[in-house]
């Protein structure tokens, strides 16, 4: 079976009832878990919407009642933590980690930030995104970490993939805006997906280029399942 997530990231702009629906919207469509994003003030740095991302930070504020609505859809919840304090806080309630593109940079270069040595410590399942081979790495045995390929543009587009780098990942992180992405890196033997969700594509949500709305999330659920019963 592949294991996909939907990216609810910043999308749920802080809105409480907004992350409901869109958790909803994952379920419904047939994946196995939902996204979020732990930073900080210091992380975001001047970034023209800093106070409305972070109000969808995962925070101590509000890292319960996203628990409960969780509890309440049926749907499992992970987070990116961005900063080392986050990790103590999350611990208690997800059950994997995903670790952000910029910190699997610092792998390829030979630097193990205290942050992944911190998730790592943890012994639970650890996702990280890379568009460099992991294979030289050390880390690349751990039977805990999982390998997603990514792009690092949002959005990519289909040509700037190069899926024959998929044999080395456990699975993809998707950016481009086109369904065949996820779909062909499933063919292509991927055996976890991650894709970013958006409840509505015309308003202004930070990550809504390299995101899908319910309608089509179901599209790609839809094929992505089907074609997994092909015997290839």
């Amino acid at each position: 079976m592949v294991f996909i997530t939907a990216e609810i990231g910043v999308n749920w702009d802080g809105d409480f009832e907004l992350a409901e629906k869109m958790m909803k919207n994952a379920k419904d469509a047939g994946c196995n878990a939902v996204k979020f994003q732990s930073f900080n003030e210091k992380i975001i740095g001047k970034h023209p919407e800093k106070d409305r991302l972070l109000k969808t930070a995962i925070s101590p504020n509000n890292i319960e009642r996203i628990d409960t609505i969780s509890k309440k859809i049926g749907i499992e919840w992970y987070c990116t933590p961005m900063y080392l304090e986050a990790v103590e806080f999350l611990e208690p309630y997800v059950n994997r980690y995903k670790i952000r593109f910029t910190d699997s940079e610092n792998l390829h270069k030979n630097m193990m930030p205290g942050l992944v040595k911190r998730i790592l410590n943890t012994k639970k399942e650890v996702i990280i995104s890379s568009e460099k081979n992991p294979k030289k790495l050390e880390l690349y045995g751990n039977s805990n970490i999982k390998w997603l390929y990514v792009v690092p543009k949002y959005p990519c587009k289909l040509e700037e993939l190069d899926f024959s780098k998929l044999n080395d990942f456990d699975g993809y992180s998707n950016h481009c805006d086109h369904f065949l992405a996820p779909l062909s890196a499933v063919i292509l033997g991927a055996k976890m997906i991650e894709i970013h969700i958006t409840s509505d594509k015309n308003k202004n949500f930070v990550d809504n280029p390299v995101s899908f709305e319910p309608d089509e999330l179901n599209k790609i659920i839809s094929l992505i399942r089907s074609v997994k019963k092909i015997n290839f």
